[in-house]
């Protein structure tokens, strides 16, 4: 957190007017995540039969009804957030009870992920038009759209000026950072919730999808489940299972990507 506060405050300083454009797309790419995240998870759920989050306003793009200050503001400065939990009553689920549970608990996951495949697929068609063949040729087509390579140095501010250099077509520069950023925020966000601990999705699906139901979570499992994550989230412990899982991931997905596309 501190090296990324430390960054962004010397980008702030040298080149102000680059990094409030960048930090307009980081608002966006937030709130897209975020809301679009909630609104699978109620709309799912209206489709199962719980009419609470439409008749709650939930089902909109409107941020004000997602966003949790704290969540928000732990997704800027840690790299994973959150927004409030959208209402579900699932007395009013149709049909099987575990199926309605696992389709709503997984559909924000769902979205995070095809969210984070569609934005990463696109900068990676972007990326030879926005970069100098030689610059390509130099880091490799894989190091230039991974988030722990050389884009993110070059697009996020990490080079100064000079990157307008390295580019070919310097204007799509800024959909290229919205959509590498966007994909690492989704995928980050999909990883996040699929952890088995209450109150996130991947507890559901693991109680849902593997274990039948049979866990129920009162309120003491639940309280200890919110100090295991809190501990996991303060000691830093989280970050690095994210970045790692989600490196992984991210790792692999390219690679199919440019097997796929002859950019390998």
């Amino acid at each position: 957190m501190l090296n990324r506060l430390q960054a962004w405050w010397q980008w702030l300083t040298t080149d102000p007017v680059g990094f409030l454009i960048f930090m307009a797309y980081y608002a966006v790419a937030i709130l897209l995540t975020l809301m679009l995240h909630e609104i699978a998870h109620g709309y799912v759920a209206y489709r199962c039969g719980d009419p609470t989050a439409k008749m709650l306003g939930r089902l909109t793009m409107d941020p004000r009804k997602h966003l949790d200050p704290f969540g928000t503001i732990s997704l800027v400065l840690l790299g994973f957030g959150w927004a409030k939990p959208v209402p579900v009553n699932p007395r009013n689920f149709r049909g099987n009870y575990r199926r309605a549970d696992f389709l709503v608990s997984i559909a924000g996951v769902t979205v995070n992920l095809t969210l984070f495949l569609l934005s990463l697929f696109i900068a990676m068609l972007l990326s030879p038009l926005l970069w100098k063949p030689e610059v390509v040729n130099y880091y490799g087509a894989k190091q230039l759209l991974a988030s722990g390579g050389a884009a993110y140095s070059i697009l996020l501010g990490g080079m100064g000026a000079n990157y307008i250099e390295l580019m070919q077509t310097p204007w799509l520069m800024h959909v290229q950072r919205f959509l590498l950023l966007f994909s690492t925020m989704n995928l980050t966000i999909a990883v996040f919730n699929l952890l088995p601990i209450p109150p996130l999705d991947g507890f559901h699906v693991l109680n849902d999808l593997i274990l039948g139901g049979r866990l129920t979570m009162n309120r003491n499992f639940y309280q200890i489940a919110q100090v295991v994550l809190l501990a996991l989230v303060f000691t830093g412990a989280l970050s690095g299972i994210l970045r790692t899982v989600t490196g992984v991931i991210e790792g692999g997905v390219l690679n199919v990507f440019l097997m796929v596309t002859g950019g390998a």
